[in-house]
C-alpha cells in the first residue's frame, strides 16, 4: 500500500516567478561529521538528522534565504570517529526568493509553494562524485518529462505520462552522478500546480516498478527507526531545532529481493508543491546509509 495520500481538490498555488536571485552558500564544514557505526542504527539516524541540518531563517537583501549550520560532533547525540559510509557534499547553497515571495513553511504560504527556481532546489553531487554523461538536463538542471519517465519500466511510461500532463505536473528537474563506489544516483524534482497533485503522484510508491527493479517494498531500517523516534520526527527536537514536519512526508523502499546481478532503492519527499525523486542503483547492493543521507539532505533542501 502507497504511503501517500490522495487528496482533494486543492486550489492552484500562485504562479512561480521564472527566474530566482542566485543562491548563498550554507555555512558547511569542509569535512563530514562521522557517526556511530551500524550497531545502533536509531543513533545513526539521529546523526543523520542532526547532520544534514539545522534550519537558520533570516532576510537578505530584498529576498528570503536560509542557511545551514552544522553542530560540532561532541554536540551530536550518538557520534563517534567511525565512519558509518557517509559522503562529503560541497557547502550547499539555498537560493534567496524575490521580494516579497514568502517561505515553503511560512504562515502566509499555506499550499507550501516554493518560489525559487527549481533546478536551484536540486541536492548537489557529492564532492566525490562524477557528474553521470549523457544526462539530459539542461544547463538549469531543467529535463524533458520523456527523459524522467525512462526510469520507469516501458509499459508504464504512457500511463504516467498521461497523468502527470492532466494532473498539475509544470516541470521537471534532475541531477545524476555516480560514487567511486559505484552507486549511480540519479536525483528528480517534479514541481505541480499544487500540492494535492504531489499527493496524488502515483510514480513514488510501493507499486513503482523502475528499470532493473520491477517491484519495491519498504526499506525497513528506515522505518524501523522512524517508528522508534516517531515522536521527534513528527516535530520540533526538544532543544528548540526544527524537526520532520511529518514522517509521511518521506517514504524509502528497497527492491525486492532477489535484487539481481544489481540492486535499487528509491526515496520520495513531498514538500509542498514539490514531489522528489531520489534513485540508487549498484551492481550487487546498494549502501543504505548514503541513501538515507542523500533523502534527508533533499529534504532539507525543499523545507
Amino acid at each position: 500500500m502507497s504511503e501517500q495520500t490522495t487528496t482533494a481538490a486543492v486550489p492552484e498555488a500562485p504562479e512561480a516567478p521564472a527566474d530566482a536571485a542566485p543562491g548563498i552558500p550554507f555555512a558547511a564544514p569542509a569535512e563530514p561529521v562521522p557517526a556511530a557505526g551500524p550497531k545502533d542504527r536509531r543513533k545513526l539516524f539521529a546523526a543523520l538528522r542532526w547532520t544534514a541540518a539545522v534550519l537558520v531563517f533570516g532576510a537578505v537583501g530584498t529576498g528570503v534565504a536560509y542557511g545551514i549550520t552544522q553542530p560540532e560532533r561532541t554536540d551530536v547525540p550518538g557520534l563517534s570517529t567511525q565512519s558509518d559510509g557517509r559522503l562529503v557534499y560541497p557547502p550547499l547553497a539555498y537560493p534567496t526568493l524575490p521580494a516579497g515571495a514568502p517561505l515553503p513553511g511560512a504562515a502566509d504560504n499555506p499550499l507550501g509553494t516554493h518560489y525559487a527556481t527549481l533546478g536551484s532546489l536540486l541536492l548537489p553531487a557529492p564532492e566525490t562524485a562524477v557528474p553521470e554523461a549523457g544526462f539530459k538536463a539542461d544547463k538549469d538542471g531543467l529535463l524533458p518529462l520523456d527523459a524522467f519517465l525512462e526510469e520507469y519500466l516501458a509499459e508504464d511510461r504512457a500511463r504516467l505520462k498521461e497523468t502527470l500532463e492532466n494532473e498539475g505536473l509544470r516541470q521537471v528537474a534532475g541531477r545524476a552522478w555516480t560514487t567511486p563506489d559505484g552507486t549511480r544516483t540519479h536525483v528528480y524534482l517534479l514541481r505541480f500546480h499544487a500540492p494535492g497533485f504531489v499527493d496524488a503522484f502515483q510514480g513514488c510508491t510501493i507499486n513503482t516498478r523502475l528499470v532493473g527493479a520491477v517491484a519495491v517494498g519498504a526499506d525497513e531500517e528506515w522505518r524501523n527507526v522512524k517508528n522508534a523516534q516517531k515522536n521527534e520526527l513528527a516535530g520540533a527536537a526538544n532543544d528548540g531545532t526544527p524537526g520532520w514536519r511529518s514522517a509521511a512526508d518521506v517514504s524509502l523502499y528497497q527492491e525486492a529481493k532477489p535484487a539481481g546481478d544489481e540492486e535499487s532503492r528509491l526515496g520520495c519527499v513531498q514538500s509542498g508543491d514539490i514531489q522528489a525523486v531520489v534513485i540508487q542503483t549498484r551492481k550487487g547492493a546498494v549502501p543504505t546509509v548514503p541513501l538515507h543521507q542523500a533523502v534527508i539532505l533533499q529534504y532539507q533542501l525543499l523545507r
